[in-house]
């Protein structure tokens, strides 16, 4: 916190010298400064009396950027070879990054993305095998030790106000209702870090997210994670009954609109594992989310439990490191000498799955050269897939990244289950007739349970009708029977009665309708439910009674676009 007034850091809500309300370090800008001296990046608040000034020698300091990362000697071995230099050369400087700009004792090299797209990687391979024997990095180890020192204040800063953030946001619960989400990038190493270290508690659960789309790295660090915290809770999320590239045949690949896998295998996994603990009771759960990120991060509360926000409706969570930069990050880890993933010493300034639409072209190079196998697995397959869906030129498509900006699901048979298909009864008022892609079923039933209760005994038994009850009234709203229908080889008769709004009844009916079609598993309703009342069940989805609260978020366009996710991700112009 700061004290616009008396110009003086604390960690208090009030300033303690004239007693006016501080502001919080997102108001606050911080720039990096270089010291050409010391040969070092110091980050500064732009606001304090001594900006512009190096801490450890006293010098003027100019303006570098706004953030930075360091270049360890594997990357920096990899940018001599892009820039065709000699192995070493830049072995005695001090090097430095931010996205594809690096900073070579203070003086700026900017590496295209043509560069990345084009470059031979074999030949970048066969370098990089040649020369990483005789890599140097003592130098490297000796620059860090200076910027630990001159940032001191920095980060002494920011890590306690963080301790004081975790230790306020974790007051109204639990320690066993306390999660740490782990995935293995270094923001959550950071906060987990700072979590255990604030609450003074090693036993806390973790949850690793295992995609099964993470780099080899990601996954050896989080067994190493594993073995060096044996005193936490650490548990594995993990989506074992689906395959990537299957899913990937059957509704196209993630696209950067549409990214389903987050859902069928990153949310949903850790949805039942938090189910499995706490059934649906509230948690709080510490993230590694930083607004600096991303856009869409940057409009995220430091703690948020609002509905519309959260992704799994069950959690509070909570962001210790929310206005940290990534030079605080590394400031943090390597002066704590906390062990991290490997892939941010190849060049990685982000660790997540290998085929995220995200990732920029210089992450993608890396993928090519560290992972050519897979990479060259997931080409063929966006070429393949290309060619499917009619584009004229399928690899100028994939290679210039056009695939990332695909929208619906076009080319695709599977569009067509999103498609709500229905015509209006002829013979009763406030009916419609919908088509299925499969026969009439329990399950289909068991969908119309947000809506009250289901009770096939009020129902007409020769046509196989069942009712539902509003739940409060115990009056009948909906009628459900099986139905032959001239063009619909399956169909469903849903007949809405005793309500003000026909129309509204009918469109929530529709969009179960929709996921009876088009269910693919993803898993988003069961992040979606607060009660935990819903479930994949082998191939089937459920919703249990017994812990439907009827809230009818599932339903509801305002929480569920369509009411299905396969509505924005098949939907065609």
């Amino acid at each position: 916190m700061w004290c616009k007034s008396c110009n003086i850091e604390t960690n208090e809500e009030k300033c303690p010298v004239c007693g006016n309300d501080t502001v919080s370090d997102e108001d606050i800008t911080t720039k990096i400064y270089w010291c050409r001296r010391c040969n070092i990046p110091v980050i500064q608040r732009v606001n304090q009396a001594d900006r512009g000034i190096c801490p450890l020698c006293s010098g003027k300091m100019r303006y570098l950027a706004m953030d930075l990362r360091p270049v360890f000697p594997e990357e920096r071995l990899l940018l001599e070879i892009l820039l065709d230099k000699s192995p070493n050369e830049f072995a005695e400087s001090s090097v430095w990054a931010v996205n594809n700009r690096y900073y070579i004792d203070g003086k700026s090299i900017s590496l295209s993305n043509e560069l990345f797209q084009n470059v031979d990687t074999n030949a970048v391979l066969e370098k990089i095998n040649q020369y990483k024997g005789m890599n140097q990095g003592e130098v490297f180890d000796k620059y860090i030790e200076k910027c630990i020192l001159a940032n001191r204040n920095r980060t002494n800063h920011i890590k306690d106000e963080a301790y004081t953030f975790v230790k306020r946001a974790a007051k109204e619960f639990e320690e066993e209702k306390i999660v740490i989400s782990f995935s293995g990038g270094k923001d959550s190493t950071v906060t987990a870090d700072v979590v255990i270290k604030a609450l003074s508690n090693p036993n806390l659960v973790h949850i690793f997210g295992n995609t099964t789309l993470e780099f080899p790295s990601t996954v050896a660090y989080a067994k190493r994670y594993h073995t060096n915290h044996s005193q936490s809770n650490f548990l594995t999320a993990k989506n074992m009954e689906q395959n990537f590239y299957d899913v990937c045949e059957d509704i196209g690949p993630p696209a950067r609109m549409m990214r389903w896998c987050c859902s069928m295998f990153k949310t949903g996994p850790i949805t039942r594992v938090l189910n499995s603990l706490y059934r649906n009771q509230q948690i709080l759960t510490f993230y590694g989310i930083r607004k600096f990120e991303s856009v869409s991060r940057s409009k995220y509360n430091r703690i948020e439990d609002d509905a519309e926000n959260v992704k799994i409706q069950q959690q509070t969570v909570a962001s210790p490191i929310f206005f940290w930069k990534d030079m605080d990050i590394w400031l943090y880890i390597l002066s704590e000498k906390i062990d991290f993933n490997e892939a941010y010493r190849l060049g990685y300034d982000r660790v997540g799955c290998w085929c995220c639409p995200n990732n920029n072209p210089r992450a993608q190079f890396l993928f090519r050269i560290y992972m050519p196998e897979d990479a060259k697995k997931w080409r063929d397959f966006l070429i393949g897939f290309a060619k499917k869906v009619g584009k004229p030129d399928a690899e100028v498509y994939v290679d210039t990244g056009m695939w990332k900006a695909r929208q619906g699901g076009n080319g695709l048979p599977s569009a067509g289950d999103v498609k709500i298909r229905f015509t209006n009864c002829t013979t009763e008022e406030h009916a419609k007739i919908y088509r299925l892609v499969r026969p009439f079923d329990d399950e289909l039933i068991g969908m119309f349970v947000p809506f009250g209760r289901v009770a096939p005994e009020l129902g007409k038994k020769l046509l196989n009708e069942v009712i539902v009850l509003d739940i409060k009234t115990n009056v009948p709203i909906l009628s459900i029977q099986p139905f032959g229908q001239e063009g619909y080889e399956y169909a469903v008769k849903i007949r809405t009665m005793n309500v003000a709004d026909h129309e509204a009844l009918q469109r929530m009916a529709g969009y179960q309708i929709r996921k009876f079609n088009a269910c693919r598993k993803c898993l988003k309703c069961e992040s979606l439910c607060k009660a935990g009342a819903i479930s994949i069940m082998g191939d089937s989805y459920y919703i249990n009674p017994e812990k439907c609260i009827h809230c009818k978020m599932c339903v509801s366009p305002k929480y569920l676009d369509g009411g299905c996710m396969m509505d924005k991700y098949l939907r065609t112009k």
